[in-house]
């Protein structure tokens, strides 16, 4: 039976998956509550990181640290920074990147890392599976993450144009890392809950729950199109 890691940013996000779950323990490590269930006939084990990349990264490690999982989710809400992309729909991280990551001084291209270059990319079995859903509305592509709620129009655009991401938030990219470095197979996934109009609180702040509810429910579609895969 496999194990599936679910990793969240926040508690508005982790609860509208918990509705899905059938719970029989919750174990606390560094004040990290990790939630172990099922979903269906799967075993899940869920957690809330906190906001940022360093939060994220440190549950991350953690998970992996002490749970034998052999795939790591990321889902959650993000902004839109593609005028393809509208608020509710859901991208799929083919390939992550941290905006923000910026060793240019030593010529090296915005977003490179050592050791792991400019992109990490998910796995591709979960991607298959992701994809054989058919959701409507549903987009594959680059999502960024960095240290920064992005409100400005023209960075948005900028993100968009350097790294032809369709989205940006705060954790993804990192988990990303933390999972290639380990040898995880990992899939962030996100719904879009603002978009790069001018009003990115104001529209998070109206389809936050929203955008939690359509992301929860497409990755219960999604173990349950793995479960039929097995």
């Amino acid at each position: 039976m496999k194990t599936v890691g679910i990793i969240f940013a926040m508690e508005e996000e982790e609860k509208e998956f918990l509705k899905q779950v059938e719970v029989y323990e919750i174990t606390n490590i560094y004040d990290l509550d990790f939630t172990l269930g099922y979903v269906n006939n799967t075993k899940c084990i869920l957690v809330e990181s906190g906001v940022g990349k360093v939060n994220a990264a440190r549950c991350t490690q953690v998970l992996i640290d002490n749970f034998y999982v052999d795939y790591i989710f990321n889902i959650g809400v993000a902004g839109s920074i593609s005028n393809e992309v509208n608020i509710c729909d859901i991208v799929i991280g083919e390939k992550l990147v941290q905006h923000d990551f910026d060793i240019t001084a030593f010529n090296h291209k915005k977003g490179y890392i050592p050791k792991v270059g400019i992109y990490v990319e998910s796995n591709k079995k979960l991607l298959k599976t992701a994809k054989q859903l058919n959701e409507p509305n549903t987009h594959l592509g680059v999502i960024a993450s960095g240290d920064i709620f992005c409100t400005d129009i023209e960075m948005s655009k900028n993100i968009n144009k350097e790294f032809g991401a369709l989205c940006v938030e705060m954790e993804g990219a990192s988990i990303a890392q933390v999972c290639y470095l380990c040898n995880i197979p990992f899939l962030v996934i996100r719904s879009i809950s603002d978009s790069i109009n001018g009003k990115n609180k104001m529209d998070y702040d109206e389809f936050l729950n929203i955008s939690s509810k359509t992301i929860a429910n497409f990755l219960n579609k999604m173990i349950m199109k793995m479960e039929e895969q097995k």
